[in-house]
C-alpha cells in the first residue's frame, strides 16, 4: 500500500531531470577543460622533457576519459521507469561512474607512476628545457581547472542549501556522484599542477631530474587516492546504499507519527539513483483500523514523505500484525 500501485509522483521527475541536466553541463564543461589542458600539458612536457608535466598530461587525458563516462552516466541514469526496470535506471549512473574511477586509476596513475620510476632510474643530471613555456602552460592549466572547479562547487553549494547541509557533508553523503567526481578530479588536477611546478622548479635549481621523477610519483599517488575514494563511493551506491542516519530517522519518525500507527518493526530507506530514494516499512496499525483506514493512512504517508523530502519517490507500507515475524536489522 501507500504507492505500491503507483509510480513516483509527476512533480518529482521534473526536478530530477533539471538536476541531471545541470550535472550533464558541469561534466561537459569539465571534459572540454580537461581536453584543452591535456593538449597544453603534452606540449609543455615535450618541450621541457619533464616527466611530471607528462604525468599531468596523462592525468588530464584520464580526466577527459572520465568525463565521457560521467556524461554517459548522467544520460543513462536519467531514464525513467519501464516494464523491465520499474524503479528506473538511476543505479546505472553508479556503474559508469565506477568505470570512470577505474579510468583515472589505470590511465592516469599508471602512466604517472611509470614515468616517475623511469625518471628516477634513468634520469640525467641536466637542465630542463623551455621552462618559461612550461610554467606558462601550468599557470594556464591551473586557471582552467579552477574555472571548472568553481562551477562544480557552485552546483554543489546550491544543492547543499536545499538539503540544509554543509558543503562538506553534502559531498560526503550526496548520491549524485558525477558532481562529486568533477569536484574531486578538478581539485586533484590543481594539486597535481602545483606538484608538477614544484618538481620542475627543483629540477631547474638543482639540475637533478630525480625531483621531477618524485613529482611524477606524487601525482600518481594522488590519482590513486582520488580513484579509490570515487570507486568506493560508487560501488556502495551501486549495491544499494542506505540513506544517511539523520534522514533515515526523520523518515521513520514521519511514519511513526501517522494516525493509527502503533509500531514500525521494520524500516528501510535506500538510494536507487541520484536524488531518488525508496522507503519501505512494515507497520503495525491499531486493531480497530479497517482496510480502508489503512489505505488512507498509507496514501497520507506517501504524500507527506514526498512533499517534505524531495528525494523520496517511492513509499511502500506493509500492514503487519503485532508480533508477526522477526525483526531484521534496519538500514
Amino acid at each position: 500500500m501507500g504507492g505500491s500501485d503507483r509510480v513516483s509522483g509527476r512533480d518529482r521527475p521534473v526536478k530530477q531531470r533539471d538536476a541531471g541536466a545541470e550535472s550533464a553541463v558541469t561534466v561537459l564543461v569539465a571534459g572540454a577543460t580537461n581536453l584543452t589542458v591535456a593538449l597544453a600539458k603534452a606540449i609543455g612536457g615535450a618541450i621541457s622533457g619533464s616527466s611530471a608535466m607528462q604525468a599531468e598530461a596523462a592525468h588530464s587525458v584520464a580526466d577527459t576519459v572520465t568525463q565521457i563516462f560521467l556524461f554517459i552516466a548522467t544520460r543513462r541514469g536519467r531514464r525513467g521507469p519501464d516494464v523491465g526496470h520499474p524503479f528506473g535506471y538511476g543505479r546505472e549512473t553508479y556503474l559508469w561512474a565506477f568505470l570512470a574511477a577505474l579510468a583515472t586509476f589505470v590511465a592516469g596513475a599508471g602512466f604517472s607512476l611509470t614515468r616517475g620510476i623511469n625518471a628516477l632510474l634513468h634520469g640525467e643530471t641536466r637542465e630542463p628545457g623551455g621552462t618559461l613555456i612550461a610554467y606558462t602552460i601550468l599557470v594556464f592549466a591551473f586557471l582552467m581547472e579552477g574555472v571548472s572547479l568553481l562551477r562544480a562547487l557552485g552546483q554543489a553549494r546550491r544543492r547543499a542549501v536545499v538539503a540544509r547541509l554543509s558543503l562538506r557533508t553534502m559531498l560526503r553523503v550526496t548520491a549524485d556522484t558525477t558532481v562529486k567526481a568533477v569536484i574531486f578530479e578538478d581539485a586533484a588536477a590543481m594539486i597535481g599542477i602545483i606538484i608538477a611546478a614544484t618538481g620542475l622548479a627543483l629540477w631547474q635549481v638543482t639540475g637533478r631530474a630525480a625531483w621531477d621523477g618524485l613529482a611524477s610519483l606524487a601525482i600518481g599517488a594522488l590519482l590513486i587516492v582520488v580513484a579509490a575514494i570515487l570507486a568506493r563511493t560508487n560501488l556502495s551506491l551501486l549495491t544499494g546504499q542506505a540513506v544517511r542516519a539523520q534522514l533515515r530517522d526523520a523518515l521513520r519518525r514521519e511514519i511513526e507519527s501517522l494516525p493509527g500507527v502503533e509500531e514500525v518493526p521494520v524500516f528501510v530507506a535506500v538510494v536507487i539513483g541520484p536524488g531518488n530514494l525508496l522507503v519501505a516499512a512494515k507497520v503495525n496499525f491499531a486493531d480497530e483500523y479497517s482496510a480502508a483506514d489503512i489505505e488512507r493512512v498509507a496514501d497520507e504517508a506517501e504524500e507527506r514523505l514526498r512533499a517534505r523530502y524531495s528525494g523520496v519517490h517511492y513509499v511502500f507500507l506493509d500492514p503487519t500484525p503485532s508480533g508477526h515475524g522477526q525483526r531484521p536489522p534496519e538500514t
